[in-house]
């Protein structure tokens, strides 16, 4: 299934298939909330590339307001990650989609098909990813599980991801972390057994 985002004047992914579940672009959020954590953007351009290259589609140019407000948003999103319990971090979720989404609506706006929107309309690109993560990180958090959510297990790295694993045991936030990490591993193992 291919996800089309619609303009970031509505808020809403919707596919070109309808028979598959909006599951599918449920992770968009979540892993462009990782990557823009993990690498932070440095200007509004960059920060408007990084969301088209993500399937957002920017129609109007990001603004140095919108790198700002995207960061400090990012900086509380934190708190959703770092929550050490469920209600601990649905009761922050919980601020952010208060602040940032609107109530569920159906719409046909672009007269390509009805979908769901969880925003107010005409919002800047800031207010668009705000409720994008938001609300894609609930759907996120209710349909995979509220620990899905986490920090890389390499010390050194500690970067935030969602686990979209099947069992929902994944410990690192990608392969090479988890390569150097075993690594690590079997070396200090080599260096007991030859002691």
């Amino acid at each position: 299934m291919t996800v089309i985002p619609t303009s970031p004047d509505d808020g809403s992914f919707r596919s070109r298939r309808p028979d598959r579940s909006a599951a599918h672009w449920r992770g968009v959020p979540v892993r462009l909330a990782t990557d823009l954590v993990s690498s932070p953007p440095g200007t509004a351009a960059e920060l408007g590339e990084r969301c088209a290259k993500a399937g957002v589609v920017v129609d109007r140019p990001p603004r140095a307001a919108d790198l700002d407000e995207v960061l400090a948003f990012l900086d509380a999103w934190l708190e959703v990650v770092d929550a050490d319990t469920a209600p601990a971090r649905a009761a922050r979720l919980n601020l952010l989609l208060a602040e940032s989404s609107a109530y569920p609506r159906l719409t046909d706006h672009a007269g390509d098909g009805w979908h769901i929107h969880y925003r107010d309309a005409h919002l800047t690109l800031a207010g668009v990813l705000r409720a994008l993560i938001s609300v894609g990180t609930a759907l996120h958090l209710t349909g995979r599980g509220m620990d899905r959510l986490r920090r890389c297990a390499l010390t050194e790295c500690g970067h935030p991801f969602g686990d979209f694993t099947r069992g929902g045991r994944q410990r690192y936030c990608s392969p090479t972390c988890a390569n150097r990490d075993a690594v690590r591993r079997h070396r200090a193992k080599q260096a007991v057994a030859h002691r």
